[in-house]
Order: C-alpha cells, then sequence, then structure tokens
C-alpha cells in the first residue's frame, strides 16, 4: 500500500479518536489538511457537511463539551469529508438517539449509491438487515458464514408461514389444518381473538396451497412468511458450530 492510497481510505473507529480540548472546526480542518485537503478545500467541504448535518454552531465548541453522539457526528464528517473510495466504519451508530441514527444510516446508504465500497462492523443485527448487501459472521475470531445476505436468508428459511384466521370452531379448524400440514402454535400480537399458528409446508405443498385452504376455512387476517433475521440466523449458526 502506498501514500496515495491511504488518501483513498475513511476509517471511523468505535472508540474516539478526537483530542478534547480542541475546537471542533480547529481540528476538522487539521485532519481534513492530513488527508491531503487544502485549507480552502477543507473549510468548503466542512461547511457543507456542518449545514447538511445541522451541526453549524458547534465550530467554536472544545470536543469535551460534546455529548457522546455529537462527537461520533464529527468523527463521521472527517471520516467521509475527504471523499474515500473505501469507508470502514466499526459501530458508527454508537452513542447515537433514533433520529440521529437514522441520519447517519441515510448518509451511510448515499455514499454507498454515490460508488463508496463500505466495510461495515456492528454488534447489531438490525444494522446489517437495513445496511448490507454482503455479509460475514464472525465468532471467536473465526469466520462461520458468508454470502450476499439475501442468498444467507434463502439458505436459512424454513418454509413457515406465520398465520392468523378468524374461525366460529378453532379448536376443529386447528385439528383439521394438523392432519394436512406441521402445525404449532404461534405468538404474535393482534386487536382480535383469533386463531394464531405457525405452519411449516413440505416441499411438495405450495403457500398458495395453505392460503386457498385457510380462506375456505374462515377470514385469514395475516398471513407471513417466517424469514430468518440475522440474528437468528447468527444464533443458529453458532449454535451447530
Amino acid at each position: 500500500m502506498r501514500e496515495n492510497h491511504i488518501r483513498d481510505i475513511g476509517y471511523l473507529p468505535e472508540e474516539r479518536g478526537l483530542y478534547k480540548t480542541m475546537k471542533v472546526g480547529e481540528q476538522a480542518l487539521y485532519l481534513a489538511q492530513l488527508k491531503g485537503l487544502s485549507k480552502t478545500e477543507a473549510k468548503a467541504r466542512l461547511k457543507y457537511w456542518f449545514d447538511r448535518l445541522d451541526i453549524g454552531d458547534w465550530w467554536n465548541k472544545k470536543i469535551q463539551e460534546l455529548s457522546k453522539g455529537m462527537a461520533q457526528k464529527i468523527q463521521f464528517v472527517v471520516t467521509v469529508l475527504h471523499e474515500p473510495k473505501l469507508l470502514i466504519f466499526d459501530e458508527p451508530f454508537s452513542g447515537f438517539d433514533p433520529i440521529n441514527a437514522d441520519i447517519i444510516k441515510d448518509e451511510i446508504l448515499h455514499l454507498r449509491d454515490q460508488g463508496a465500497t463500505i466495510i461495515f462492523s456492528t454488534h447489531r443485527m438490525e444494522s446489517v438487515e437495513e445496511l448490507c448487501d454482503d455479509i460475514a459472521l464472525i465468532h471467536k475470531s473465526n469466520k462461520i458464514l458468508e454470502g450476499k445476505l439475501v442468498d444467507v436468508k434463502r439458505q436459512f428459511k424454513s418454509n413457515t408461514f406465520e398465520v392468523g384466521i378468524r374461525s366460529n370452531n378453532q379448536p376443529e379448524l386447528k385439528q383439521e389444518l394438523a392432519q394436512k400440514f406441521d402445525v404449532s402454535d404461534a405468538y404474535f400480537k393482534t386487536l382480535e381473538n383469533e386463531l394464531k399458528l405457525n405452519i411449516k409446508l413440505q416441499d411438495s405443498q405450495k403457500s398458495n396451497d395453505l392460503l386457498g385452504f385457510l380462506a375456505s376455512k374462515g377470514e385469514v387476517s395475516h398471513f407471513v412468511e417466517l424469514i430468518p433475521s440475522v440474528n437468528d440466523i447468527f444464533i443458529q449458526t453458532v449454535k451447530n458450530n
């Protein structure tokens, strides 16, 4: 790796890497110039990002005056300021409330859409679901699973459907369903008193056949295929290993 390659990389560490006694603007300018930007260009880009994230009035504050989330916003800005081709984010939402987490998430997606390659390290599996196209799951320093997110989810799905149906005779309907399908109780919340089941289909059985059968027996209020979350996949894979 050469020096010019380093300027194509932006790294946001989990731990803060800011000087606490320096003012925000002074420090941001210093870090931007370390990445090869002129002072004039750095000021222009910082103004753009500070306006975009509505943090312009932080310019003369010292880092030690900022909350954890506020400092994380500054660190995010100086990470992306020089428009690197490769971005590495380690727990980028640490310290953020839900509103600011969504703001940074949208900015990360925008950077991806602009052509940046993003490596994202996190323990928050819901963030993986929202942001990642490809994943690698690591347990005790070993990679235990990798692939495109959609392919991994397809690999782990069990052809199971969560259903809710309103019927005048729920016990009889449940018994009839159990004769045709692999049935277990479900516990999702609804506003009505209805029969709630998880129904697993065999390879020869189709979801339309199940839906048609349910519709012939009552009013179907809920019909969703259960797709495992990344969190569920991680737990299952760790147990299997």
